[in-house]
């Protein structure tokens, strides 16, 4: 045996002695926490048996190195080994800016599965697909590769080109796609009016800044001339991100309560994430869209939001990734990064490998509307008489219309969204005026 290696051992021998170090069979030490001394042997001389009979030579450095890779790799899909340059890709992720296609990845039955891509990135302008598997990149098969030697394939100057083979559900042959990267820059929040008083906020990854931005955006709706009667929050194909930036958006919406908890094996994977009542919160009738490319953090705020009954969530059934993962540094330049807990909803349900069901379900599809555009009404017509109120059609109508007959034919879960918000702004005004007049009917008579 290696003097080196039997130094290691040793060091892990003294560390690991007060957990139960004995010579005793697998089942034994389950039983007992102690570890398989055997299992250490082997483990001992297929590193000697490597590092005297490999073809090439490898340095003893590289072979821990992947041994470690090899550990947290048979674990789950989200446990991985972080080296120098793993370090920046993560930072990068939440701090908003990185370089290379900008697609949010994981690993699948050795191939590269697709989370989601990041908006207005090459990626989505090139047409990939949640779940789509990623199978080649240029001339180098996926199979074998570690997901951080995948990604790094997938990284370069920008615009230089890399080209992409996938297999996608329903398509039978592979497709082949051809992009140019570029310097990935990800706002992480942005705001419009989809008509007057009806607001729509995309987040696109939980940074750092998600929280604040979230809020500024959402002044800037009410600050319109219109007002905001309803909102639509957007968390599809989000691939999730900083758990602390997912309860500060719950925490704009709801003034007190539970929004998120962990439970793992530590005490300290043991947390509760409770909402402020610094500011109060706001009150916008909310819908919030989810796909099966929301997850992570966007599915705790989904969960959290439906079950204290503060949005209605729609769209499809989300990713499932109901797990937390903790940087644990190994030295100033490698760490790793372990799954350590679960997260659980305000009403204590898992999300993992299960996802958030929308409380109403709309798949994404194709609507082609069967009306009649250039329809004429009485107000086309020559001599027509006048609105006996004063008013005359300006067309406004009717160019609303256009934009939600616009709205239906390319994003129908964004259209389904904006006509809930508009019901439920009928109904309380309705309920609105039915008090009011019961309030009147019961004041006596003066």
């Amino acid at each position: 045996m290696p003097r080196r290696l039997r130094q290691i051992l040793a060091l892990q021998f003294v560390l690991l002695a007060p957990l139960g170090f004995a010579d005793t069979d697998s089942s034994d030490a389950e039983q007992q926490g102690a570890l398989p001394l055997q299992s250490l042997r082997n483990f001992a001389d297929v590193f000697n048996q490597i590092r005297r009979a490999y073809v090439e030579e490898v340095d003893d450095e590289t072979l821990l190195e992947n041994a470690i890779r090899g550990m947290l790799s048979g674990l789950d899909p989200h446990s991985d080994y972080l080296d120098p340059d793993s370090f920046d890709t993560l930072q990068s992720h939440t701090t908003g800016e990185f370089g290379g296609l900008g697609i949010e990845v994981g690993m699948e039955n050795g191939f590269i599965k697709v989370v989601a891509p990041i908006d207005d990135t090459p990626a989505q302008k090139a047409g990939i697909q949640p779940g789509d598997l990623i199978i080649q990149i240029d001339k180098q098969p996926i199979k074998g590769l570690s997901l951080q030697e995948a990604v790094a394939l997938m990284r370069g100057p920008k615009g230089s080109s890399v080209r992409l083979h996938i297999l996608r559900e329903g398509v039978k042959a592979p497709i082949e796609l051809n992009l140019k990267r570029d310097i990935i820059t990800v706002a992480s929040v942005r705001g419009e009016m989809l008509q007057p008083g009806y607001g729509y906020l995309r987040i696109s990854q939980f940074q750092s800044r998600t929280g604040e931005d979230l809020r500024k955006e959402l002044k800037k709706l009410k600050a319109s001339r219109s007002g905001l009667q309803g909102l639509v929050l957007d968390l599809r194909n989000n691939p999730g991100g900083l758990l602390q930036a997912s309860v500060q958006v719950v925490d704009t919406f709801i003034d007190e309560g539970l929004i998120v908890y962990t439970e793992g094996r530590l005490p300290n994977a043991f947390s509760r994430y409770m909402a402020s009542q610094s500011s109060p919160a706001d009150t916008t009738p909310l819908v919030v869209l989810i796909n099966g490319g929301s997850a992570s953090a966007s599915e705790i705020v989904a969960g959290a939001l439906q079950d204290h009954r503060r949005a209605i969530i729609l769209g499809t059934q989300s990713f499932g990734k109901g797990s937390v993962q903790t940087v644990l540094p190994l030295s100033e330049e490698s760490a790793i990064k372990l799954t350590t807990a679960r997260y659980y909803t305000p009403g204590g349900r898992s999300i993992q490998a299960q996802g958030i069901i929308p409380d109403i379900v709309v798949d994404r599809a194709r609507i082609e509307s069967l009306g009649e555009e250039d329809r004429v009404t009485e107000a086309d017509l020559a001599r027509h008489l006048g609105n006996e109120d004063g008013k005359e059609s300006n067309g406004d109508n009717r160019m609303i219309d256009s934009a939600a007959s616009e709205l239906a034919a390319t994003d129908n879960q964004l259209y389904e969204a904006l006509n809930l918000l508009k019901g439920l702004n009928i109904m309380s005004a309705n309920s609105q005026q039915l008090a009011k007049r019961k309030l009147q009917e019961q004041s006596p008579e003066e």
